[in-house]
């Protein structure tokens, strides 16, 4: 059928349109794809050069920011925290605040980097494309899947034939026009051009050697009457066909598991930003990190230890104003060691003194060198070694395996703190509970100078204390927080800031657990029972006989405290088992440091009120007091006035430091002691037998007594005695603890305000002009 010119002209032109239309669309669809390309590989590469991160506030997200500086009154004026995450989970009570204002510099090995590590970051749905050791792992894992995803499914597959095929349908048809024989294992066959008999595809088939191959060809060409000139050439060559990867899969698997795990085990622990090889190729490098102003916790935070909290701020403001002390000709100390009782919160900043040694030989040094060589980079800075004692013990006890590796430890911390000056800006903090074993080279002037002791609070510091884990409860509205924290630093006597954290939250998972809006008083009261007595077990039946004995035994320790002097006063007595016991009875001790012979035997007496009311119990801290009263103390005539040291809970005793003739003397001594203790007890106990009675009796029926149940039943007690917060303070300056500041140290952060506010202005106006 023809058509009119101008039609044919309309339908060439159509097709012309509808064919650069489709070249268009494809252009467009290749330039989006490249533009997609393009925007990746500038996220994976793109980074702020190294030192000018804080001048970019729209770089990655984990990158350090410029601090907010906020001004408030007092002792600190803190940078606030940049991230709700790295904020603290609860507030330290004693010493945390040092390291939160005196954190030296940064650097890659810093707190921000383990808190966004590409790992926890992925997990959380954000891809860390600024993270280097992410974007290596890509862009490695990305590379071997596109091999395999090229080699096995994106190659141009041929079909295999048998030789007898080849012979019969191929060569013999004249449509071959090649032979390729492919890395001596297989031939590929080239058809003719235009003779193809399959559809696209190339066939090929196995060979067993060269040599048989060729033979077997030439014979075929020969009995097909094939002349010389007319035969089918054979190229030789070579090509990956993957089979060298895939044969190279198992190794490379096991060796990649094999640096995870040396990366991710003992020796890698403490790196998860990556560090060199990590794990075991980077064992010598210290563990330490490096933290700027991420801490929360402040020196406003810190309460119950003021005059240890001074010295820190000392060291803090030489580092910030260093002419301040140099003007003066002063030196500050090159270090100092924190002791305290275990659980005094003693705090860390950066590495943990048994981190310096491992299996391998030579690791502790070599971690001290290189722990000493990131603080004079990062100068001026506060390093500090928790649980020193781990590496500064006493040299020359014993010949224990790994001895010379500690001291040899030891050694090169001597060395590096000798290398100091006071031009270093370096002050070096060590944190133990056990200052009497550390080495006496350690502790010499020009090394660790002072001894600042972080001890139990007393009830000044108590208070402090709880005002400070009162803040972010929620209170019953009625509740004044300040009575509320003096009235339980009255009933915490002898309570660490540790165990005061705990009492606080005992409280609030108490008021949860009965389903209360806020958390009052008697909550508070349940969490110290909680806290000193353990688990109240409503559940433990106990038969009728074993109650009524508790009830006696409780009763007899009860009765002698309330007619004996320098006992101390009673709380809370009861039958209701808690922890190991059966039942128990709370007092309140007066904190005292000087005892005399007849308040120990006063306390003896009231210990041994329970075995007297039942005859059947008799307690291990009685013979313990009545041992360090002889041994220790020196109370006794025969023995005189010597003390022997008796070995702490836990230590050796290979020999005792007196004779057998004096240790058979003060064994008498202690049973005589304990005898008169004990017939005085039951001299007091059978003239109150009535009062006895009543006790028990009233616990049988109400199960707990306090206080007023107490006076009911027996009156005032004859003696005068403290119980309210008003009482305990009276006589000691004042209500509450001094927190004032010296006058060289009230402006202590004010440097550091300025240097920060000079800060933002660069950053404003280098962001302006350097987008990113």
């Amino acid at each position: 059928m023809l058509l009119p010119p101008n039609v044919r002209t309309t339908n060439v032109s159509c097709a012309r349109l509808v064919s650069s239309q489709a070249d268009s669309q494809i252009v467009l669809e290749r330039r989006t794809l490249f533009e997609h390309v393009l925007g990746a590989y500038q996220r994976l590469c793109s980074k702020p050069p190294k030192g000018f991160e804080k001048y970019f506030p729209n770089g990655p997200k984990n990158a350090p920011k410029s601090s907010e500086s906020n001004p408030t009154n007092g002792e600190a004026k803190e940078a606030k925290p940049t991230t709700n995450a790295q904020k603290a989970t609860g507030r330290a009570s004693g010493g945390g605040g040092g390291g939160g204002g005196a954190s030296g510099g940064g650097g890659k090995r810093g707190g921000r980097k383990d808190e966004s590590h590409w790992y926890s970051r992925l997990q959380k749905g954000d891809v860390p494309w600024d993270d280097k050791e992410f974007r290596m792992y890509f862009l490695s894992g990305a590379a071997f899947w596109t091999m395999v995803t090229y080699f096995f499914f994106l190659r141009e597959g041929g079909r295999e034939v048998t030789w007898k095929d080849f012979v019969n349908n191929y060569l013999s048809k004249e449509v071959v026009d090649r032979l390729e024989v492919i890395n001596k294992r297989y031939v590929k066959v080239v058809f003719t051009p235009g003779k193809t008999p399959v559809d696209g595809q190339y066939v090929w088939f196995n060979i067993g050697s060269v040599d048989t191959f060729e033979r077997n060809l030439e014979t075929a060409q020969y009995e097909m009457g094939i002349e010389g000139e007319n035969r089918l050439p054979v190229v030789y060559s070579a090509e990956s066909d993957g089979s060298f990867l895939l044969s190279m899969l198992p190794t490379v698997l096991i060796i990649g598991f094999l640096l995870f795990m040396l990366r991710r085990g003992p020796a890698g622990a403490g790196r998860p930003g990556g560090r060199g090889m990590g794990g075991l190729f980077s064992v010598s490098e210290t563990t330490a990190k490096v933290l700027r102003d991420e801490i929360d916790v402040k020196f406003k935070d810190v309460a119950g230890c003021e005059e240890a909290k001074l010295e820190i701020m000392e060291f803090v403001n030489f580092l910030k104003n260093p002419k301040q002390y140099q003007d003066l000709g002063a030196k500050i100390p090159k270090g100092a060691i924190l002791t305290g009782p275990p659980e005094a919160d003693v705090p860390f900043i950066t590495v943990n003194g048994s981190e310096f040694l491992e299996m391998f030989v030579g690791v502790g040094p070599a971690r001290v060198r290189d722990l000493f060589v990131m603080a004079r980079k990062n100068a001026p800075c506060i390093l500090f070694i928790d649980e020193i004692d781990a590496v500064g013990r006493k040299r020359g006890r014993g010949n224990f395996g790994g001895q010379s590796e500690q001291e040899n430890t030891l050694n090169q911390l001597l060395v590096e703190m000798d290398g100091f000056n006071t031009a270093t800006n370096v002050v070096v903090l060590a944190g133990t509970n056990r200052p009497d074993i550390l080495d006496p080279a350690l502790m010499r002037p020009g090394r660790f100078d002072r001894q600042i002791y972080i001890g139990h609070p007393d009830i000044k510091g108590r208070s402090s204390i709880f005002k400070v884990h009162l803040r972010p409860l929620k209170m019953d509205a009625e509740m004044d927080k300040e009575a509320l924290a003096r009235k339980m630093a009255a009933l915490t006597p002898g309570f660490s800031g540790a165990d005061i954290a705990n009492v606080c939250n005992e409280a609030a998972l108490i008021a949860a657990r009965h389903l209360a809006d806020s958390i009052n008083q008697k909550h508070f009261e349940q969490a110290i029972e909680r806290v000193i007595g353990g688990l109240e077990k409503k559940t433990q039946v106990l038969q009728p006989e074993e109650k009524k004995t508790v009830a006696y035994h409780e009763a007899g320790h009860a009765v002698a405290g309330w007619y004996l002097e320098h006992a101390d006063p009673l709380l809370k007595v009861s039958i209701i088992p808690r922890g190991k016991g059966l039942g128990y009875a709370q007092y309140l001790p007066k904190e005292q440091y000087l005892y005399t012979k007849e308040q120990l035997l006063d306390r003896m007496c009231m210990t041994l009120g329970g075995r007297v009311s039942e005859e059947i119990f008799f307690g291990r801290i009685t013979t313990g007091s009545a041992y360090a009263q002889i041994v220790q103390f020196g109370m006794n005539d025969k023995v005189g006035q010597v003390s022997f040291d008796l070995p702490r809970q836990g230590e050796m005793t290979l020999e005792k430091p007196y004779s057998e003739a004096t240790a058979r003397l003060i064994d008498t001594e202690v049973r005589n002691l304990i005898r008169e203790a004990y017939e005085r007890t039951h001299t007091l106990l059978a003239e109150k037998k009535g009062d006895v009675e009543k006790v028990a009796q009233r616990l049988l029926e109400k199960e707990v007594l306090d206080k007023k149940d107490m006076v009911e039943l027996l009156g005032l007690r004859p003696f005068a005695e403290k119980s309210t917060y008003e009482e305990f303070v009276e006589g000691t300056g004042g209500m509450d603890e001094d927190t004032s500041l010296p006058e060289g140290l009230k402006d202590w952060n004010k440097e550091r305000d300025k240097e920060e506010s000079t800060e933002e202005q660069v950053a404003r106006q280098i962001s302006g002009g350097m987008p990113f």
